[in-house]
């Protein structure tokens, strides 16, 4: 796994952010976004609206979790580090709380390993069979067991009642991945009720195979 270098990955959590933002992902001061870097994890504030962030404020936590530097991480850090501790190949994490995604959580599923429908090739591509976690209230550490349980074979998960969180090989993969979740779950939500042509157990496979997550 190669880490980038803290200035560059402080100024691509504050970049990213910003477009996560200004496209309607993230309202408010919703969501939050780390980039694991050799000596630890730098993640936006506690409370920040990702449209603004200062690179020079985001957050750092060594190794053990321990704040060192920039303004107080999100009440959520120890989300990313759960990711973290079961991904090795993985250097960043994105949660965000965008409305169809959230919208899916929301809804009552029959099987919660596999919440989305394989209707495109990329959902499948980027992120394969999603799971959704049960509710937690958000900061609730009990949320980093039920996270660390699933995260080793899920890089994507739907947190109920709450959103998705992502983890990626750089923050550009975890980006790309979660918008795609956001975009497949906008997808499913329109052809609710409808007929739809899913791609084929045999056509999943082959995408797995050529693409994996």
């Amino acid at each position: 796994m190669k880490t980038l270098k803290e200035s560059a990955a402080r100024e691509a959590i504050a970049m990213h952010g910003e477009s996560l933002h200004a496209r309607g992902y993230v309202p408010g001061s919703s969501g939050n976004i780390s980039v694991r870097i050799e000596d630890g994890i730098l993640v936006s504030p506690t409370n920040s609206c990702l449209g603004r962030l200062d690179p020079a404020r985001i957050s750092k936590l060594d190794p053990e979790g321990r704040h060192v530097a920039g303004d107080p991480p999100s009440k959520e850090a120890f989300l990313h580090a759960a990711m973290y501790a079961k991904r090795s190949t993985s250097s960043a994490v994105v949660h965000l709380h965008s409305t169809h995604a959230v919208a899916v959580s929301c809804l009552s599923h029959a099987d919660p390993a596999n919440l989305i429908r394989p209707l495109t090739p990329y959902f499948v591509m980027k992120i394969g069979k999603l799971k959704l976690l049960p509710y937690f209230a958000p900061g609730d550490r009990e949320l980093a067991h039920a996270v660390e349980a699933v995260a080793a074979r899920h890089h994507a998960i739907l947190l109920a009642n709450h959103g998705p969180v992502v983890a990626g090989t750089n923050l550009e993969a975890a980006v790309y991945a979660i918008e795609e979740l956001e975009e497949s779950a906008r997808l499913s939500l329109l052809l609710d009720g409808r007929r739809v042509n899913e791609l084929t157990s045999d056509q999943v496979l082959e995408l797995e195979t050529r693409f994996p997550s």
